[in-house]
């Protein structure tokens, strides 16, 4: 049995809130993986968020952010759950 942690408009509102673009996906192996950009600043929260609150139906056991380096220009235009 697989428990998936469901990305949903929580996590959605809560990037535009902050104004940081990218996206957020499940896996089949049970955790969530996505991409996040925006300023220094909104990253670092966006990061916080997603690491201690989520969205309400959320167990966050862990985080591991990874490949963080300065870009030049937004990949994204807007923040999204793929599926």
């Amino acid at each position: 049995m697989y428990f998936f942690f469901f990305p949903n408009q929580y996590t959605e509102d809560e990037a535009r809130k902050m104004g940081v673009v990218g996206w957020v996906k499940n896996t089949r192996q049970g955790t969530v993986t996505g991409r996040v950009q925006g300023p220094e600043d909104k990253v670092n929260a966006m990061k916080a968020w997603l690491s201690k609150v989520g969205s309400p139906s959320s167990r966050i056991d862990r985080t591991n952010f990874f490949n963080e380096k300065e870009i030049s220009k937004l990949d994204f235009s807007g923040f999204s759950t793929r599926y």
